[in-house]
């Protein structure tokens, strides 16, 4: 992180096919050494089985997902009189999204299905019900949260 001036934060062009600036970020979050095209093709290979499983428009579920496994807080380390503290933060919109993008890609690349397309729909499709790895990830980050409570007031 530079101490001299702010990053610039780049635009970026929404993809070709639903017109989602969301969408294309999560392609960029998903794609390994540039490429980019392989990773439209999963990303678009999911949408289509998520189309065929629940009838629903693709980028419904996924709106729905993202809502669903997005946390609103985190817990911090903070180091204060010899001691370690979990202390409880409040996170803006952005990094509550690149958490929940990089939660439902971690735990598609570990699920048990043969193809990149059938992990990561089957995961966007149980995180919109609510019952997928990555809302218990959120749950359990709000638990701790809700657990060091106590330390709120040791701030920075």
């Amino acid at each position: 992180m530079s101490r001299k001036r702010k990053a610039v934060v780049r635009d970026i062009t929404p993809d070709y096919k639903f017109n989602s600036v969301r969408l294309s970020k999560f392609i960029n979050c998903l794609m390994l050494k540039g490429k980019k095209s392989l990773a439209e093709k999963i990303v678009y290979g999911a949408f289509d089985i998520i189309k065929d499983k629940t009838e629903k428009d693709p980028m419904e579920v996924f709106e729905g997902a993202l809502k669903n496994a997005t946390p609103q807080v985190k817990v911090v380390s903070k180091r204060l009189g010899g001691s370690n503290y979990q202390v409880p933060r409040e996170i803006e919109a952005k990094e509550g999204q690149a958490m929940v993008f990089r939660w439902i890609i971690g735990f598609a690349r570990t699920r048990k299905e043969d193809t990149m397309s059938k992990r990561l729909a089957e995961e966007l499709i149980a995180a919109n019900k609510g019952e997928g790895a990555s809302v218990k990830k959120k749950d359990e980050t709000h638990k701790m949260a809700e657990a060091n409570r106590a330390f709120a007031h040791i701030r920075w």
